[in-house]
């Protein structure tokens, strides 16, 4: 739940686009994983950083490791979209978003989901975040002498 996020959700609003509906004149499958994309960078801006700055920067990448939605209605084309983003749990290695994609005029749930990701360096390692980037993530400073690595 969004409550659950150390720094709030964050929603972000989008319009179905013609090319991203199917035959079935229903948004393709795919595309609810391109606004999760969306209103992940979108909350990151919301909490004061960028993604292009942690790569361009200190070269840090988010790699989605496990992607999962549950399709609950269909969106179509021109209705306006709301994807609800917050972050569920996240430590130095990792973070996982959620995400709530309702209709913006009835406030109908469409689809749910979540992400997970692993912090990557520009050699594509798994890395610790550097501490400046724990507050926009809601990492927790570690106490010294825990011996918590």
């Amino acid at each position: 739940m969004p409550e659950e996020s150390p720094l709030g959700s964050h929603e972000t609003r989008l319009r179905v686009r013609y090319a991203e509906t199917d035959q079935m004149g229903v948004v393709y499958y795919a595309n609810y994983l391109v606004w999760m994309e969306v209103g992940r960078a979108e909350y990151f801006r919301a909490a004061g950083g960028r993604y292009r700055d942690m790569e361009v920067d200190d070269g840090i990448r988010l790699a989605v490791v496990e992607a999962h939605c549950r399709y609950l209605r269909p969106a179509r084309y021109d209705e306006e979209i709301t994807v609800k983003t917050w972050i569920a749990s996240a430590n130095r290695r990792a973070v996982e978003f959620q995400y709530e994609i309702s209709d913006a005029q009835s406030g109908r749930q469409l689809a749910a989901g979540q992400t997970k990701h692993m912090f990557l360096g520009p050699d594509m390692r798994t890395l610790r975040l550097p501490e400046k980037y724990w507050p926009l993530f809601g990492i927790e400073p570690v106490p010294e002498g825990s011996g918590t690595t």
